[in-house]
């Protein structure tokens, strides 16, 4: 049912019946799009024909149009509204607000100003919004917005402060003060706030037996929320679905050009992952997680993990990461560098997404095996998923290269080392030297102890897929805020899973899977390796320096130590700098690897491992 002018602005000018905004849908109106508004004109304004609305749809913006795995562009380049514009996925889930009015994802315009909390309930309300993956959504763009709904705050300037901290503590503070007192209308029309309000406000509503959900995120104020996702190590970093000041993905600085563009991205989302995002990367991540496992559990078909997979208590357990990912440098021999005319850095290709697609992960109650049991497990067709007790022998035992890293990070040169490994790991040390193992039996691992798991499948070959697939299409359209996005997404689930503290809630206690990330880094830290031992195989070169799945190599003109395919994990060229005279003699004449790391930062930017 197509709403006429006159009705949907009638939603703020006369009450509505409780009935009407419960059932009325919110479907395409008779009204321009907000894809067809120029900036300047408010959706009153705005008359023009359909003919004459048309040509002012396309708005060229600079976007970077070099290869995709290329840096981000630069600051003063915005996300590219010549990409195509939002589809209609997100419509029915969410609702953009902007001081000029309210639109759907899709553009269309929904109402006028939204000047009041009052209103603000009516149009919630009214939209009767449903969740995808995430509660329903109203996002609010533009201060002026705020200012309308009496949402405003004055923490003070950056300049008055030494730590940017300070002023996000206090403005966080200040936020949730004053949206406690302006949301009291809306609580008393029978909402309820969901813990404190933030930059998002989680509120909820129950009518008999049926509760509603939505969440209001506050564009403007995303900044007062810290977060690892958002790297504020950096001072302004990545903003999830908002995107990165410092990378220029973030939103336009216009209101309705910044609406536009969000709205692009809230459909994006909603067709390409099937979820809308969530406040984090890493909860976007969780999202799609639990969109596959509602899926299986009424299929019956896939392992579907209920449960958190903490770290089991261990004995003699080693300080720090599991699986730590590598880091490492050598000094290199004066003649490597006679015939080399450029330095190169190649990656893994979103290295942990392809190695969560590949592998098998645990879930369950673990058994808690000794001596004999362990080690009969062990040697089993297929080694069971879990955590492994073993003996590391000292590198300069065996017989493998000098001129890379030892294959794991707990392994010493001079001595052995008690410590536990994942089953990725075990499987590695097994595998001969030329295949980035040491060539073990399970005896020159003196297994003493081992947790196995019950249950193990592919959890997460699905989720990879989804985000494999996604990704090649921002790729494919040099749609750079979507691919740094879904790059966040993956990254920042996986990095999370360590942390118990993420994920507190009962139904989110089984994305807590510590052993499953110690395994995926395990897996892209074997195959990387690998890699490294066939380019030596191939070429007779030798890496200075590997930091997660990146390694770096001096090598001559003519010689390509890529690979030619795109899929993901594959070695790709990151970055390529000239070995110039002053390089080399940088390199020749350091004293140490600390010296080698400054002479490289200084021709690489220093964010390597892409994962």
């Amino acid at each position: 049912m197509a709403l006429k002018k006159s009705e949907q602005f009638a939603l703020f000018d006369v009450d509505v019946p409780e009935q009407a905004l419960i059932n009325l849908e919110a479907s395409v109106p008779l009204q321009p799009s907000l894809f067809d508004l120029v900036d300047d004109t408010s959706p009153e304004q705005h008359t023009e024909s359909a003919d004459k609305a048309a040509e002012s749809t396309n708005i060229n913006v600079a976007v970077d149009d070099s290869e995709a795995d290329v840096s981000a562009p630069a600051q003063d380049e915005r996300p590219s509204l010549s990409l195509p514009p939002a589809g209609e996925s997100a419509d029915g889930h969410a609702v953009i607000v902007t001081a000029a009015g309210s639109y759907t994802p899709s553009g269309q315009v929904l109402t006028g100003p939204v000047d009041s909390v009052e209103k603000l309930d009516k149009l919630i309300r009214w939209a009767a919004l449903t969740p995808l993956g995430a509660p329903a959504q109203i996002w609010v763009v533009g201060i002026d917005a705020c200012e309308m709904l009496g949402w405003v705050i004055d923490p003070g300037s950056e300049d008055d402060v030494d730590d940017m901290e300070v002023l996000r503590t206090r403005a966080a503070a200040e936020l949730t003060g004053v949206l406690q007192a302006a949301l009291n209308p809306m609580l008393t029309a029978g909402w309820e706030l969901r813990g404190d309000p933030s930059h998002v406000v989680h509120l909820s509503r129950t009518t008999g037996k049926f509760t509603s959900m939505v969440d209001i995120v506050i564009e403007p104020y995303v900044w007062t929320y810290w977060n690892k996702d958002f790297g504020w190590g950096n001072r302004v970093g990545d903003m999830g679905i908002l995107g990165s000041p410092t990378a220029g993905t973030y939103l336009p600085d216009d209101d309705l050009p910044a609406a536009r563009e969000l709205g692009r991205r809230l459909a994006w989302c909603a067709q390409y992952l099937g979820v809308l995002p969530g406040p984090t990367p890493a909860r976007t991540g969780a999202a799609v997680v639990d969109k596959i496992k509602r899926e299986r559990t009424r299929s019956g078909k896939g392992l579907v993990v209920t449960a958190a997979g903490p770290v089991p208590p261990l004995d003699g357990e080693h300080r720090g990461d599991l699986e730590p990912a590598v880091g490492w440098t050598r000094v290199p021999d004066p003649d490597e560098l006679n015939d080399a005319t450029v330095l190169v850095s190649i990656d893994q290709r979103a290295a942990y997404l392809a190695s969560a697609g590949m592998l098998e992960f645990g879930s369950g109650k673990p058994r808690h095996l000794r001596s004999g049991d362990a080690r009969e497990a062990a040697a089993a067709a297929k080694t069971p998923f879990g955590l492994w007790h073993v003996t590391l022998p000292a590198g300069s035992m065996l017989a493998l290269p000098e001129k890379m890293p030892l294959p794991h990070p707990h392994m010493r040169d001079d001595q052995p080392v008690e410590t536990w490994v994942t089953s990725v790991s075990l499987d590695a040390f097994c595998a001969p030297v030329a295949d980035g193992g040491i060539g073990a039996e399970l005896d020159d691992l003196d297994i003493t102890e081992a947790w196995v798991y019950p249950e193990q499948g592919r959890a997460l070959d699905k989720w990879a897929k989804i985000l494999r697939e996604a990704r090649k299409v921002a790729v494919d359209t040099n749609d750079a805020p979507m691919k740094r996005f879904l790059g966040a997404c993956y990254k920042g689930y996986i990095g999370r899973m360590v942390n118990p503290d993420m994920w507190t809630a009962k139904q989110m206690q089984h994305h807590h899977q510590p052993l499953w990330r110690a395994s995926i880094i395990a897996h892209c830290r074997w195959r990387g390796r690998r890699v490294a031992m066939r380019i030596a195989r191939e070429t007779g070169r030798w890496p200075l320096r590997t930091v997660t799945d990146s390694w770096v190599y001096p090598l001559p003109d003519g010689v390509d130590i890529s690979d030619e395919s795109d899929a993901l994990g594959k070695m790709t060229l990151e970055k390529h700098a000239e070995l110039s005279e002053d390089l080399v003699a940088a390199l020749t004449g350091a004293r140490d690897t600390h010296e080698i790391n400054l002479a490289i930062k200084a021709v690489f930017s220093d964010d390597e491992g892409n994962n």
